[in-house]
C-alpha cells in the first residue's frame, strides 16, 4: 500500500524533537508540506534542514511557547490567516510529572492552558479551511494513561482525558464535512521525555536508571520501547485518503502495554 500526501499542508506540534520530529519527516517523506511547530528554534531548524531533501514544496516553521497561551494564540492566528491546513497534529511537550498530592490547583491550570487550550484553538482555526475543502485530518497525541492512568503523571492523566473525550465529541459533529478526528494513546517510546521521566523515577526510588528502564521493557509484552518512527507510520495512514472512515478513535500504539480492552 502506497501513501501519498502530496498537495496536503500539515502542522506538526512539537517537531523540534521526539515523536513529533519522526512525524514530521514521515509526512514530508510522503510528500506532505510541513510546517513545523515547538519552542526550540536550533531544533526546528535542525528538522528543517533534515526535510528539505523530502516533498515538492519548501517546508516551514512555527515558533511557539506552548507554555504562554497568549502569544501562543496570536502566532497561530497570524499564521493561519496566510496559510491554510489539511493534516493538523496536536502536540505539545508533556507537563512537570507528579502524583496527585504533589501538584496544586495552580499546576491543574497551566496544564490545561499547555494540553488542552492550545490544542482547542488550533483546531478551530485549523477547521475553517478544513471544512470548506470538505477534506482534512486532525489528529491529537495522547497516552495510554487517559485509560490506565500513571500515578506519577497526575497532571498528564488528568488533562489528556479531556482532550480525547473533547476529541470524540468534535469528531461527531465534524464528520459530515469529511473530516477526521482521532487521537493516539502513547506508550513507551525512545524519546527525551521518556528519558527524563525515567531518570526522576530513579532518583526516587534510589536506584539505577537502567533498572527502570528494563523494567518499563519487562511490563511491555512485546519486550521492548517503540521507536518513533514506528509511530510517524501510524499518524501517516490517519493523515491519509486510506483511513478515511476512521474517525472517532482512540489508537493505542503501545506494543501491547495496555492491559484493559
Amino acid at each position: 500500500m502506497e501513501i501519498s500526501l502530496h498537495n496536503r499542508n500539515a502542522l506538526v506540534g512539537g517537531s523540534s524533537r521526539g515523536i513529533g520530529k519522526a512525524i514530521a519527516l514521515q509526512l514530508a517523506k510522503s510528500g506532505a508540506k510541513v510546517t513545523l511547530m515547538a519552542r526550540s528554534k536550533e531544533g526546528l531548524e535542525n528538522v528543517l534542514h533534515e526535510l528539505a531533501e523530502f516533498g515538492e514544496q519548501p517546508h516551514d516553521y512555527l515558533l511557539v511557547d506552548f507554555n504562554n497561551y497568549e502569544s501562543f494564540g496570536n502566532t497561530l492566528k497570524d499564521y493561519f490567516s496566510k496559510n491554510k491546513v489539511d493534516i493538523l497534529v496536536n502536540n505539545t511537550q508533556g507537563p512537570p510529572s507528579g502524583n496527585s498530592l504533589e501538584v496544586s490547583p495552580s499546576d491543574y491550570q497551566k496544564a490545561f492552558d499547555l494540553l488542552f487550550k492550545t490544542v482547542v484553538l488550533t483546531t478551530e482555526l485549523a477547521l475553517e479551511h478544513m471544512k470548506s475543502n470538505k477534506w482534512g485530518r486532525i489528529i491529537n497525541v495522547a497516552s495510554v494513561s487517559v485509560k490506565e492512568p500513571l500515578s506519577y503523571l497526575a497532571l498528564s492523566n488528568t488533562i489528556r482525558a479531556a482532550v480525547v473525550t473533547w476529541a470524540k465529541s468534535l469528531a461527531t459533529d465534524i464528520a459530515p464535512h469529511g473530516i477526521t478526528v482521532n487521537s493516539i494513546l502513547t506508550g513507551y517510546f525512545n524519546t527525551e521525555r521518556i528519558a527524563q521521566l525515567t531518570q526522576k523515577k530513579a532518583e526516587q526510588l534510589g536506584i539505577k536508571t537502567e533498572e527502570v528502564r528494563e523494567t518499563m521493557k519487562q511490563n511491555v509484552p512485546m519486550q521492548r520501547i517503540g521507536n518513533p518512527e514506528e509511530y510517524a507510520y501510524l499518524v501517516t495512514f490517519l493523515a491519509s485518503d486510506k483511513a478515511a472512515y476512521i474517525t472517532g478513535s482512540n489508537i493505542p500504539i503501545d506494543g501491547g502495554l495496555l492491559k484493559s480492552l
